[in-house]
């Protein structure tokens, strides 16, 4: 499968000091280009977010004060693993553990120019032992190393030197040290982002526009599948500029309470029900990342039984390519596999999630606030295909679906002989597990099959 032509990096105006969906700001100053790492999609930090980078800066380094404008560079990881970028620099990593269930924050050494002033706790200042080693490079270095420190990313101090770490069990590896210049930038708001990305934004649903135009009469009908996320937001507005207003919604049972809510006040005509999830889950077992039946079963068959009363039609849907591999290939217009009366259509596959949260901000939209409270996806609360991450916040939000959900866990735990610890580290979601989750279980020693 040949890779689509992905943006693989970032503007950033040195200006402005805002972050660009193309490589010029809209006061004319052509924008710093800042490498990204797969799968390439930016997104901005919002409330639940901003809330825990600073939380855990304050309780690690004693940093109190963040730059309104922060972003996420989605990786690969045992599960959420963000790179954290700020003022167009590599400032960080936020790491999520399946294992211990907690949260931890990384500076990058571009990050520590930003807030060194602010740092009055975390550092280990190996001096001695750095003149006790003469000239030699220490960089990836590990030694010997006795504190009151916490295990974890610290910091480093030698003499006027500075640098990065990760201190464990006595032991110290240092990632880099050398000299930091403290620096101050601008601290723009949202608000000034969508005024420097305006001429590009605009751009960006004129094609858009123009695309679901060009396709909306190759079939007798044409509609939005509205999933009550941030994707099919934005293309419920692009259709609805287009001049396409019937739309529809799957609510397939799980949905988070706030779905539901915020599909209500947008005014979907078309609510279709999913059959009884409980039923799919005797038949076929625990919906899994990799045989993924809760979709055909939930949302596929409903809108087929449904477009069989109504005939052939045009779909305008919210997938892009930076959502996952599977969608990496995704072509502007093709014929439903599952169902061929309909024609999906997705004006917005080329688009990362920066763009379209500057588009729902710029056109003040209504979002749902699931967002803000940390989700990255909105769909069944408890679809396989979640970081454990989100699983925490959705396990906080609803209790009493999670204690039944639970049980059902348990209960085919029981079945597979899998371990209190392989469930917790959300082993179930996979048939297979892949590589990284094998290393997890071979760096921990966790058994997947319970001895008898």
């Amino acid at each position: 499968m040949r890779e689509p032509i992905f943006r693989q990096s970032i503007y950033w105006c040195p200006e402005c000091n805002v972050p660009l969906i193309a490589s010029t700001c809209g006061c004319g100053t052509k924008g710093e280009e800042l490498s990204l790492l797969k799968p390439y999609d930016v997104r901005p930090a919002l409330s639940h977010d901003r809330t825990l980078i600073q939380e855990l800066l304050n309780k690690r380094f004693g940093i109190e004060h963040l730059p309104d404008i922060i972003l996420f560079n989605k990786t690969g990881g045992l599960d959420r693993n963000d790179l954290i970028i700020i003022n167009g620099e590599r400032f960080g990593w936020l790491t999520f553990d399946p294992l211990t269930r907690d949260y931890s924050i990384e500076i990058t050494s571009e990050g520590l120019a930003m807030v060194l002033d602010q740092v009055t706790c975390g550092i280990a200042d190996i001096t001695e032992e750095v003149k006790s080693g003469g000239k030699r490079r220490i960089g990836g270095k590990k030694i010997p190393f006795e504190c009151d420190l916490p295990d974890g990313p610290v910091l480093l101090k030698s003499g006027s030197l500075y640098g990065t770490g990760i201190y464990h069990n006595g032991t110290l590896r240092i990632k880099k040290i050398g000299r930091v210049d403290v620096r101050h930038w601008k601290n723009p708001s949202w608000e000034d982002a969508i005024r420097c990305n305006k001429p590009h934004l605009k751009n960006l649903e004129r094609h858009a526009i123009r695309f679901i135009k060009h396709h909306r009469q190759d079939r007798p009908t044409c509609n939005v599948s509205f999933s009550g996320g941030k994707d099919s937001t934005v293309v419920y507005e692009l259709a609805r500029r287009a001049g396409v207003t019937a739309s529809y919604f799957v609510d397939t049972g799980m949905e988070f309470p706030e779905t539901i809510q915020f599909v209500r006040e947008m005014k979907i005509p078309v609510i279709l029900k999913g059959p009884d999830f409980s039923k799919g889950l005797e038949e076929h077992g625990l919906p899994k990342k990799d045989s993924r039946w809760c979709c055909e079963y939930l949302k596929l068959e409903p809108v087929s039984k449904w477009l069989h009363t109504r005939g052939p039609c045009v779909t305008v849907q919210g997938n892009r390519w930076y959502e996952s591999f599977a969608r990496s290939a995704l072509p502007g217009a093709v014929e439903n596999p599952f169902n061929p009366q309909q024609l999906n259509i997705s004006p917005i596959r080329a688009w990362r999630a920066l763009e379209v949260f500057l588009y729902i901000w710029w056109r003040e939209l209504p979002v749902n606030p699931l967002y803000d409270q940390g989700l990255e996806r909105v769909g069944c609360w408890m679809c396989p295909a979640m970081l454990e991450a989100e699983t925490e916040i959705a396990r906080t939000n609803l209790p009493d679906n999670y204690a039944k959900w639970d049980r059902e866990l348990k209960k085919y735990a029981g079945k597979e002989g899998m371990t209190e610890d392989a469930l917790r580290c959300g082993l179930w979601r996979w048939e297979n597990l892949p590589p990284k989750m094998l290393e997890l279980i071979s760096k921990h020693n966790i058994k997947i099959k319970a001895k008898k």
